[in-house]
């Protein structure tokens, strides 16, 4: 980058210098103030120097510290700064371009070959990085799995669990079998089941639920049932009941988000420990009382069926043997 081609009249001309030991990819950016930047503020003069950023990374960054004016550390967006005055800021990336990175973990691992992966997804981890879950993700630990991962559309993710639902999810490892797990799933070729655990003696023991679902339009991080949103279509099966909870097996038809959470609360059911959709803790569990128990479906390449069931953790396993007995 040439540093007078990117100099800006109120900043003056800035210069990229080496990062410095130990701050891995942070690049570190100064620049003296001129006339033009007089009695500006230091986070509208940074956003000037640094436009690649957003005002608000870059402001997270002063209050960081990560911001020196004339060599003295400064913490203060809205300081107003003088011509003559030199600022240099250590531009740390982003939480958002540090999420497609491997990280090791653990993979309960229930099928690998070299087309597809079948992972035993535990409660706690966030399948693919967003807002507020940028690390730790499965993704980022299938890259550091298998390394083809990094070429394919979200590491070969093609179906999501909630972060606190646990149970079974499958990955494509080739662009072929992404592409072709996809147009299964899209095709409802792929069966999902699900154990879940909901408040309340659920009646008749075998229905179909279906009824639309889109974003709710009062409080925005959930879904609802609303007039206009997306088909969705949940087959449950009461398994037992006990003393006000009903221990269900639900069949999904339609992938729509929290499908199964928002139409067991709709009819009045909502999973135990589900806080976002009014399920109370309970049983020992503190987590909503979801698990993704089996997977059926063609392989992608050879079209040979096949099938995985896997058991449900301690915590949902004592709840559930509760509810139904031996």
């Amino acid at each position: 980058m040439n540093a007078r081609e990117e100099t800006d009249p109120a900043v003056g001309e800035r210069h990229l210098e080496d990062a410095e030991p130990g701050a891995g990819e942070a690049e570190q950016r100064r620049f003296e103030i001129d006339l033009a930047g007089h009695g500006e503020r230091l986070d509208r003069l940074l956003a000037r120097a640094a436009p690649e950023f957003s005002r608000s990374h870059l402001q997270g960054l002063v209050t960081a510290g990560h911001v020196l004016v004339d060599g003295q550390p400064c913490t203060h967006n809205a300081r107003r700064l003088r011509s003559g005055q030199a600022v240099r800021v250590t531009l740390v990336p982003t939480a958002e371009s540090q999420a497609f990175r491997p990280q090791p973990m653990p993979l309960s691992i229930v099928f690998e070959d070299e087309q597809i992966l079948v992972v035993d997804k535990p409660a706690g981890l966030v399948v693919h990085p967003a807002a507020g879950n940028w690390s730790g993700t499965l993704l980022n630990g299938l890259l550091a799995h298998h390394g083809p991962a990094s070429r394919l559309p979200r590491a070969g993710i093609v179906h999501r669990l909630d972060k606190d639902t646990s149970g079974l999810v499958v990955v494509g490892k080739t662009q072929e079998a992404v592409t072709a797990l996809v147009r299964d799933i899209a095709a409802r070729r792929v069966q999902r089941e699900y154990l879940a655990i909901a408040w309340g003696e659920l009646q008749p023991p075998v229905q179909r639920i279906e009824a639309p679902i889109g974003r709710d339009p009062v409080q925005r991080t959930r879904m609802a049932v609303v007039a206009g949103g997306k088909p969705a279509r949940t087959d449950v099966e009461v398994r037992a009941l006990r003393d006000g909870f009903s221990a269900l097996r639900c069949r999904l038809h339609t992938g729509r988000t929290h499908q199964i959470r928002v139409h067991l609360a709709w009819r009045g059911h909502p999973l135990v420990a589900d806080a976002l959709y009014g399920g109370r803790p309970a049983l020992g569990l503190q987590r909503q009382a979801l698990h993704a128990t089996r997977l059926a479906f063609e392989h992608p390449l050879s079209r040979r069926p096949m099938g995985f069931d896997c058991p449900p953790p301690p915590d949902f396993a004592a709840a559930w043997m509760w509810i139904v007995g031996t």
